[in-house]
């Protein structure tokens, strides 16, 4: 047994695919000093008993990129390493049961040729020419991918395994990491032991890739994994005479997937109540195990698979598996650099698609560590969208039971999480849910989503179509463009910057100017080299050393793990506090009215303009109020400590009455911020989307030095744009749009949708999306004529690059 070196430039905890896989890169990319150290034999954690199907398509353009890497790798990688990996591109079906499931699988289709996946649409009577063994009653629609495949999971993960010893790299099995040790924010040394036998060796960074094992190896490394394994069930059956090599299929209505392995067939199940596995640990001498079985759990899945596929009932079963996989809490995998560590990378949790991710995944952590920076837009899959509280063992035994079935529930638009709710309230939580509330759930905060009517069951109904809040939500979106409407904005992040380097520090990490004088609210956007958008925010200057720096909910760890790891030798303190303030907007054509009704303060333009933040008293509390907005009308937010909060909402809520004040919702917020073409970050505006592209260089100063990203900036105004984001309005106003609707100009797709939402004041739905536009002028741009493809039909749409509603911002100024 080889004894591992004392130095390496990267240890890599953790044998499976995913480990395989990040060696293989890194020694792609030239690295030399790479050391993998798998506890027992390599892929007898997971790896070995994963289905191994091979699918292009997920559920946005990067991570459809990634998979397609992975497929495009794993058919090359015999030829290069001489390992057989079973790869074999025999086509995918999906099939839906109902309605519903074939406007989600059309979407879908839509959506991939959008991305450039080959996809068809097919008829039932197609499906049974591909798959003549299926019961087609009850089929309403089916896709079909002729270059998605099946493999064979462990040989992939040995294949990549050689690949990067031939690189140089050392993999080394039964070689347990037993302990770190670290200066500050960095590890800088693994201990391992090889049976009797012990060491150390110093190293530059450390990867996480132990799977199931990935959120006790974060904490042994100081950082955060949240995942659980849990049980996942499949049976193989015996030799089936005559069976030819099949399409995978899957049948998500009835929580099944189908490949044909060896001659017999493989029915896996993701079942909707998992079973999590391991509460207490797993065992130490796990490898290559299986669970004990439970027919009764899968049967209710085994049932509906004999009816579906009638050869079943007389085939007989060879073997009955149970073996363990990690999920998330959000069902995307763990990828990148941990936030609380400065050189400890993580990539894990993978939720059953290990195999058809691994080949991706690993491609873009190993650039990601090469370059410094990541290679496109990773948000979906980023540790640091975690919050910290999400590694709670309770939390996370919880929410998984609900995750792995999640895989093949309906993935309707506003679907929220049953299970693990309710950690994170803001201080209006109660009155809102007295008021009326249907709560929805982001990065743990339970956040007012829509508000009830009198008699009106306060739950969402989920459909494609109208959904139940459709018109609750066209109230609230018309009270605020009419009259007014107040909603809790307390869930998003406030972080407070502050020193006597505050100033510099800010006018170094953002693009915009912040030597403003004291109350300025300075809207501006963190950007990376390239000119990408890191972190959009608003940045108000509360003093002359101190800022405070309002993030979305979601990237509020994210965007302070940003501010710290360029802080470098600024003086300044970085502090979240979040939970420290209550925040309610009052936004619409009465909000002066209201708030001057609770506050002997003047509201006025020559006293509080757009733009600045002044402290005020309300009620018998005081409070300071920004005026800014995100719905495109005169509006504040109102900032209150939590432990006045309740007064204040009650002194809003009282006066409003007499004024007819609607109480809305995040969903209300979505549509209006559309109508008006502002950015959502994460869908709009991203790590790879140029600042310039997305159309916010006002919010840029380049006449101020040396900011992060000022030479991007600089160089796309010479070169000029290659692309343009535009706002689509669908003239016809019955179809409903999400994201990732393809965008066709002059009947070619040459885009697709960031975002959507309706447009209840424009009549009609809304999507906002990048058009190319290398070499053009504007004018061109909006010279052509623009369809948007919704679930494969063509729907006529009207553009502009002003925002279509109010666009000299005049409603907001008055």
């Amino acid at each position: 047994m080889a004894i591992p070196p004392s130095h390496a430039r990267v240890v890599i905890i953790g044998g499976g695919v995913i480990g395989c896989s990040v060696a293989y890169h890194l020694t792609k990319l030239g690295w030399k000093d790479v050391v993998l150290l798998e506890r027992k034999q390599l892929t007898s954690g997971t790896t070995w008993h994963a289905a191994g199907l091979i699918a292009q398509l997920r559920a946005t353009a990067n991570m459809t990129k990634l998979a397609k890497y992975s497929q495009e790798l794993y058919g090359n990688l015999e030829t290069e390493t001489g390992v057989a990996t079973g790869f074999k591109r025999c086509g995918s079906i999906t099939v839906a049961l109902t309605e519903e499931r074939r406007e989600e699988i059309y979407r879908q289709a839509a959506m991939a040729r959008a991305f450039g996946v080959d996809v068809e649409e097919i008829s039932p009577e197609e499906v049974l020419e591909k798959y003549e063994h299926l019961n087609i009653e009850g089929v309403t629609g089916a896709v079909y991918l002729d270059k998605d495949g099946q493999g064979d999971p462990a040989n992939i993960a040995l294949a990549m395994a050689k690949g990067a010893r031939q690189g140089g790299a050392q993999v080394l099995e039964r070689t347990r990491a037993t302990g770190v040790t670290r200066e500050g924010r960095r590890i800088t040394g693994v201990d391992w032991a090889q049976g009797e036998d012990s060491g150390h060796i110093a190293c530059d960074m450390v990867v996480n890739c132990g799977g199931m094992w990935g959120h006790e190896v974060g904490r042994m490394l100081g950082v955060n994994v949240p995942l659980q394994a849990c049980e996942h069930f499949y049976i193989v059956t015996e030799a089936i005479e005559g069976l030819k090599q099949l399409p995978v299929l899957r049948v998500p209505d009835e929580c099944a997937y189908y490949k044909e392995d060896a001659g017999k067939i493989l029915l896996g199940a993701f079942e909707p109540n998992a079973k999590p596995w391991a509460l207490d640990g797993i065992p130490a001498d796990f490898e290559f195990d299986q669970l004990p079985e439970d027919f009764d759990h899968f049967e209710p899945i085994l049932e509906h698979a004999v009816n579906r596929m009638p050869m079943l009932a007389e085939a007989g079963i060879h073997t009955f598996f149970n073996g363990p996989e990690s999920f998330t809490p959000d069902d995307a995998y763990h990828l990148g650099l941990a936030p609380e560590m400065d050189n400890v990378w993580v990539a894990a949790g993978f939720n059953s698609i290990g195999i058809q991710s691994a080949g991706g995944a690993g491609m873009a952590l190993a650039q990601w560590m090469h370059d410094g920076e990541k290679p496109f837009d990773l948000g979906d899959v980023d540790i640091s969208r975690m919050q910290p509280f999400q590694g709670n063992k309770t939390y996370l035994a919880e929410r998984s039971k609900e995750t792995l079935g999640l895989l093949y529930a309906d993935h309707y638009p506003f679907r929220q999480k049953a299970t693990a709710r309710g950690v994170r309230r803001t201080p209006f939580h109660q009155h809102l849910k007295d008021r009326g509330a249907v709560m929805g759930e982001l990065a743990g905060w339970e956040r007012a989503n829509w508000f009830t009517v009198p008699g009106q069951t306060p739950e969402y109904e989920y459909s494609w179509k109208r959904q139940n809040f459709f018109d609750n939500v066209r109230a609230e979106h018309m009270a605020v463009r009419e009259n007014v409407g107040m909603y809790d904005m307390s869930s998003f992040g406030k972080i407070r910057v502050e020193g006597r380097d505050a100033c510099a520090f800010m006018n170094h990490i953002g693009g915009g100017q912040y030597d403003v004088p004291v109350g300025k609210i300075v809207y501006t956007q963190f950007l990376n080299q390239r000119g990408g958008i890191e972190a959009d925010v608003t940045v108000t200057r509360l003093s002359e050393t101190a800022y405070l720096v309002v993030t979305p909910a979601a990237t509020r760890l994210a965007d302070e793990t940003w501010m710290r790891r360029h802080q470098g030798a600024f003086n300044v303190v970085i502090t979240d506090v979040t939970a420290g303030e209550g925040v309610l907007a009052v936004m619409g054509p009465n909000a002066r009215k209201l708030l001057q009704a609770v506050s002997p303060d003047d509201f006025s333009n020559a006293v509080n303009p757009f733009g600045t933040a002044q402290e005020i008293e309300i009620g018998m509390g005081l409070a300071r109020v920004h005026r800014v907005t995100y719905v495109g009308e005169l509006g504040w937010e109102i900032y209150v400590s939590a432990d006045q909060s309740a007064h204040v909402f009650e002194t809003l809520a009282e006066a409003g009455a007499d004024m007819d004040l609607k109480l809305c919702g995040m969903h209300m917020m979505d549509s209006c911020r559309i109508e008006k073409g502002f950015r959502h970050f994460g869908h709009d505006i991203t790590a790879e989307d140029h600042v310039l592209e997305a159309g916010l260089g006002f919010a840029v100063k380049t006449d101020k030095p040396d900011f992060i990203g000022r030479d991007a900036v600089l160089r796309k105004k010479e070169t000029g744009l290659d692309a343009r984001m535009v706002q689509f309005r669908l003239t016809d106003p019955e179809p409903l749009l999400y994201h990732n609707e393809p965008v066709l100009r002059d009947g070619e797709i040459v885009g697709y949708l960031s975002s959507g939402s309706y447009g209840h004041a424009l009549g009609g739905a809304i999507g906002l999306g990048y058009v190319p536009c290398k070499g053009e002028s504007a004018a061109d741009v909006l010279a052509s004529s623009y369809e948007i493809d919704v679930a494969g039909t063509r729907v006529k749409a009207d553009v502009s690059l002003k925002p279509m509603y109010d666009p000299a911002s005049e409603r907001v100024k008055v």
